[in-house]
């Protein structure tokens, strides 16, 4: 059975945040609220953690998830920003969009991609910063979504029916309306739009 906790969305309390970081810590997996949809993640350096997130998703191991950054200092030390990226990411973080870097030599094998690559997030919710601030990593992000699941997941309730027995922690943030993140390809000198989601992608175009 995973601990549920509430924690408030637009001010997280500070003790709460501190039992989050301590389980991502000692390498357990949560289920937390992001600006997009519920997500499901782990530290990305907990090697088992992030294994046992693909086996949860049911997802090939040549396949690794995005992560999340706490601002974009933090984004330049895991993934080489060019002047155009920099301007682009500046602009709109913290915010709905994932972007898709080269990845540098700190990003653990697992979160590469074959042509490694990384997807990088910066979401704007208060809970994940707090948790990103407190624990000082990158951590991994994808849906809390199963798949031939289709009711849509809109509180920690629902997370926990679809995920109690296999994650270690869920954060119940309150009611979200889940839609995905807009993706962006930044590894030419032009943006690509590789998924539209949530935010304005016009703003890439």
């Amino acid at each position: 059975m995973a601990k549920l906790i509430e924690i408030n969305p637009y001010n997280p309390q500070h003790r709460l945040i501190t039992q989050v970081v301590d389980v991502l810590k000692k390498g357990g997996v949560i289920a937390y609220p992001t600006d997009t949809m519920y997500g499901l993640g782990c530290d990305i350096f907990q090697q088992k953690a992030v294994k046992r997130v693909h086996q949860i998703k049911r997802r090939p191991k040549h396949k690794p998830f995005s992560f999340m950054c706490s601002d974009l200092k933090n984004i330049s030390m895991y993934g080489h920003v060019s002047n155009t990226a920099y301007r682009l990411m500046k602009k709109n973080l913290p915010g709905p969009y994932t972007f898709v870097l080269p990845g540098t030599k700190l990003v653990p094998k697992v979160m590469l991609t074959k042509q490694k690559t990384v997807g990088i997030r910066v979401p704007d919710h208060p809970i994940c910063q707090a948790m990103l601030e407190e624990l000082g990593n990158p951590v991994l992000t994808t849906s809390a979504l199963l798949e031939g699941h289709d009711n849509p997941v809109r509180d920690g309730l629902d997370v926990a029916e679809l995920f109690d027995a296999r994650v270690d922690l869920i954060i119940d943030g309150g009611e979200i309306i889940p839609e995905p993140s807009t993706v962006i390809s930044l590894l030419s000198g032009q943006p690509e739009i590789l998924r539209e989601g949530k935010g304005n992608p016009s703003l890439f175009r």
